[in-house]
């Protein structure tokens, strides 16, 4: 979505100007209404190819999800204490390491000084404070217990990104093993081999099919590399183009949850998101179709997400959460009913929360026997492949020194 510079007029008869992120000009003027603004000055941001570089530019420095922890809890105590909110962030932009972080905050409470609210001000800055951290921003705002909530999000991050790292830990020394197993099969193709082969042609003897077998793949390999190497980057150019369709993003996201073992694994890390991130909002006060919105955003999966869209239409018609939950046949029968009785109770938000840390346990435990499965495996795997290579390799020289004895 294009960005847009604006100068608007506050309820409050203060000036700010800042940066707007919306699909068009209209969708932009209506975003600056809605927060009771009078707008002077709106005009779309043509950018440079040096700013189309740095946005996609993967080692520029980025806000990563421990500052925004430490942001937040610091910021609770000092709310707590009674510290006004803007010396309390001025407090704070002196002790953060992050250059990006602390150009944000700064913006923040340059924002806030002109009279918009914390969570209007932090809704400029996506890159930093996602909708849901904003959603219950906002709602602390509102209940006057922004201290709370500000503590409850940093909770909310240190769970979430605990979750990350244990399905990204998981991966990478199955990643690691089979990167260097490739690279050691490469090597031995386009460099060992050929030199074997050379010696192999001088005896003019025949030789084993593995050892042909194996020669054969060299030469392909020396002979079309280069095209191997297109053809690997076109596929995966053209497969990340069809995953940021509409459909292609359903359609891999469907698949996915799909995949033996992996499938399981990715329901259950949805299923934990799902219920902990409601669960925290519904908590914090959100309101419950506000809260969905958001859960369906930030699930990360598109087929997850349809599926809570399709519960936020059904509750807005009158219906319960766990009824198209249900018929959604994503989420399992325990889930469901543990919805339907915190409905019933109203008891929503403990009972999410209990979903949330049974199914992190699941996760962890599907995580190590992932991992305890994978690893030897991998090994496996590469064994046999170096394997085949030394052995192929080996079985023509003892022919050939049985031919040489026998020239003796």
């Amino acid at each position: 979505m294009p960005p847009f510079s604006y100068k608007v007029k506050m309820p409050n008869g203060s000036i700010s100007d800042g940066v707007i992120v919306a699909a068009d000009q209209n969708a932009a003027i209506a975003k600056l209404k809605n927060q009771r603004a009078i707008i002077l000055e709106i005009d779309p941001i043509k950018e440079s190819i040096f700013d189309v570089i740095q946005k996609y530019n993967p080692l520029k420095p980025g806000v990563n999800a421990k500052d925004l922890v430490i942001f937040s809890r610091q910021l609770s105590t000092l709310v707590s204490a009674g510290v006004p909110l803007v010396q309390g962030l001025t407090v704070l932009i002196e002790q953060i390491e992050s250059p990006a972080f602390k150009k944000v905050v700064t913006e923040v409470r340059e924002s806030i000084e002109a009279g918009v609210s914390i969570a209007d001000s932090m809704k400029k800055h996506p890159e930093a404070f996602t909708e849901l951290y904003v959603s219950m921003i906002k709602a602390g705002e509102v209940g006057g217990i922004l201290d709370v909530i500000l503590d409850r999000v940093s909770i909310y991050l240190e769970k979430a990104e605990e979750m990350k790292a244990k399905v990204v830990g998981a991966m990478v020394y199955p990643l690691v093993i089979a990167v260097v197993a490739v690279g050691v099969a490469v090597f031995l193709l386009t460099v060992v081999i050929p030199k074997f082969r050379d010696i192999f042609a001088s005896f003019g003897a025949e030789l084993p099919w593995p050892t042909k077998v194996l020669i054969a793949a060299s030469n392909f390999l020396q002979h079309n590399i280069i095209f191997l190497i297109i053809g690997v980057g076109a596929a995966i150019f053209f497969a990340v183009r069809f995953y940021n369709t509409k459909y292609g993003k359903y359609y891999v996201d469907g698949m996915m949850l799909k995949l033996p073992v992996f499938g399981l694994i990715m329901k259950k890390v949805a299923v934990s998101k799902f219920t902990r991130t409601l669960a925290t909002l519904v908590k914090s006060g959100v309101p419950i179709l506000q809260a969905l919105d958001t859960v369906a955003t930030t699930s990360g999966n598109k087929v997850i997400e349809e599926a809570i869209l399709k519960a936020k239409d059904a509750v807005k018609e009158g219906s319960k959460i766990s009824e198209p939950l249900k018929e959604s046949q994503l989420f399992p029968p325990m889930v469901v009913q543990m919805i339907s009785v915190g409905e019933e109770t109203g008891n929503l938000d403990t009972m999410l929360s209990k979903i949330a840390e049974f199914y992190d346990q699941e996760v962890d435990a599907s995580i190590k026997g992932l991992t305890s499965m994978i690893e030897p495996l991998v090994m496996v795997v590469m064994g046999l492949v170096v394997g085949f290579m030394v052995i192929a390799m080996f079985m023509p020289m003892f022919s050939l020194g049985g031919l040489a004895s026998n020239a003796g």
